[in-house]
């Protein structure tokens, strides 16, 4: 078998490394400039995961901004960094980049079990962090962050939308009333899984579920079979999964193997949400699998959308193209990074330089804590504003994920039903090796 080519990601990493930098601005180069640190899984099995999916979107709207000039006379200049899907490596790579390379502030982040970390160090070294990805509710949750700002919707987000997806859904297409339905919640049991299983586990107790298994597993694990055997003696009707690309496929594959049988399966972003990875692990068994995440810019409904941002969401998809070409599905990893820096590019760095002056982490701090976007300013769809204090200071408290079901290599979204493209595929079809009679 021939070996596949390394990812646009990868390459431009190791370029990155060789040359100290990369995404500056000529015109710029002798003037002001920003100063940014990216940081992202390039290797390792986060990378794979969906890690370096987000690091090409990030770096595709970073490189647009710097050849477009900078930002308000600042050239925007890019360095790097490899967190090797270690948290440990991802804190010294923060602490390398502040120190060593003086960059202004961090971007990027794809583990929760990274970012929890990470978040206290840079505050630590008063610089500003903004978060493209990682959704834990444990990077924010108490801590009173000052540098700190994510876009994304929170891990404890996702796990209340699918419960509530499935229990209003429960009557009409499952036949059965909620207190009688049978759920299972199994999670990788790092931040990222720990936090959407607690999400889970608040939205079936609202709906009344009965929850006959929850379990969480190291991502790591190099065998999940003890676990397919709990969920056969369990039996749940529907299975709500959270995890990473390497840890779901071995799942599926043995769930298969040792028979085992449900009504649907409900997956929480990461893993679910890279679709080729899927289906290159375990071919049509994806078929009517759901998925939670912030929605894909490229299902978005574009008359619901600011007009400058249907251009800018065909640019994004161009070069992931020539990055990916003969992708199935485009990745929403890919839109997401993509979209969370143009807000940053966009809404706090122009603010921070022309109201207050500057780009240090006092100026980028006020700039975030004045963005006040509607539903419909962004390329996912949701508004953004800030939170500048509380148990969830620095969190975005616009921001809400969707729920796609992949049907025929497709995702359609299902919910909410103002979104909707199509009624959701329930229970699974006879189709499915995974469907319960």
């Amino acid at each position: 078998m021939p070996k596949k080519p390394l990812s646009l990601a990868c390459v431009l990493f190791v370029a990155a490394l060789m040359s100290g930098a990369s995404a500056v601005s000529p015109a710029l180069a002798q003037g002001k400039k920003l100063k940014i640190g990216v940081i992202y899984d390039y290797t390792g099995p986060l990378a794979g995961g969906g890690s370096d999916l987000h690091a090409l979107g990030a770096k595709i709207m970073i490189d647009y901004f710097a050849k477009k000039g900078g930002v308000e006379g600042y050239a925007i200049e890019a360095t790097y960094a490899d967190a090797q899907s270690k948290p440990d490596v991802a804190i010294n790579e923060a602490v390398r980049l502040v120190e060593q390379e003086k960059v202004d502030m961090l971007l990027g982040f794809y583990s929760s079990a990274q970012c929890v970390p990470v978040a206290a160090r840079v505050e630590q070294l008063k610089k500003f962090m903004w978060i493209t990805t990682c959704i834990s509710s444990a990077v924010l949750e108490n801590r009173n962050l000052k540098y700190v700002f994510r876009v994304q919707p929170s891990g404890r987000q996702f796990g209340l939308m699918s419960m509530d997806f499935i229990a209003q859904n429960a009557r009409a297409k499952l036949g059965k009333e909620p207190k009688d339905l049978k759920v299972a919640i199994i999670h990788e049991d790092g931040a990222y899984g720990i936090d959407v299983s607690k999400g889970n586990e608040e939205g079936a107790k609202k709906a009344g579920f009965n929850v006959v298994l929850k379990e969480g597993y190291s991502a790591t694990a190099p065998d999940l079979s003890s676990l397919v055997i709990k969920l056969k003696r369990a039996r749940p009707d529907v299975l709500f999964h959270t995890g990473y690309n390497p840890d779901i496929a071995l799942f599926l594959r043995q769930a298969r193997e040792q028979g085992l049988r449900f009504h649907a399966l409900v997956g929480h972003g990461a893993g679910y949400g890279v679709y080729d990875k899927l289906k290159e692990a375990v071919g049509k068994d994806v078929n009517y699998v759901f998925n939670v995440d912030p929605i894909s810019i490229w299902l978005a409904n574009e008359k619901a959308l600011r007009p400058e941002l249907v251009p800018m969401i065909k640019m994004i998809g161009d070069e992931y193209e020539k990055a990916r070409p003969g992708t199935h599905v485009k990745s929403a990893h890919v839109g997401m990074a993509a979209s969370n820096t143009y807000v940053f590019m966009t809404e706090v760095l122009p603010k921070a330089i022309k109201k207050y002056g500057g780009i240090d982490a006092d100026s980028l701090r006020k700039a975030a804590l004045e963005v006040n976007l509607p539903e419909g300013a962004t390329m996912l769809g949701f508004g953004v504003h800030f939170l500048g204090d509380g148990p969830m200071a620095g969190q975005n408290d616009r921001a809400f994920p969707v729920i796609v079901q992949y049907v025929d290599d497709k995702p359609y979204i299902v919910w909410p039903k103002s979104l909707q493209h199509r009624e959701p595929v329930l229970p699974l079809p006879s189709s499915s090796p995974y469907a319960a009679n």
